[in-house]
């Protein structure tokens, strides 16, 4: 069975090693998410999550109290065990075509 793997373009997706390593082992395909796309990357949503929803325009009296903010969040988050529902839609300048993602 083949597995496709989606990964963004970080470049430790592209190291020598990790070529290698898909090489030997061919049923896994790696496919890029486009450069500067970070609405496609679940990961960078969550990011924007808790920027938005914990800490953004809090200030905080050292890294400690910004840490506690952040597992506060995800705790909060993780027992209300909702799915994590990701949609986009993206608009274009006039120079390119529109787009739902």
């Amino acid at each position: 069975m083949e597995l496709h793997l989606i990964a963004d373009n970080y470049a430790t997706h592209k190291h020598p090693r990790v070529k290698a390593w898909l090489a030997r082992h061919r049923r896994f395909h790696l496919h890029y998410t486009p450069t500067y796309a970070s609405w496609l990357n679940q990961v960078e949503r969550w990011f924007a999550l808790i920027s938005q929803q914990a800490i953004r325009r809090n200030s905080f009296r050292n890294v400690r109290d910004l840490i506690q903010k952040i597992d506060s969040y995800v705790t909060y988050y993780n027992t209300h065990k909702r799915p994590f529902v990701w949609t986009a839609t993206r608009r274009f300048n006039s120079r390119q075509t529109s787009a739902t993602l």
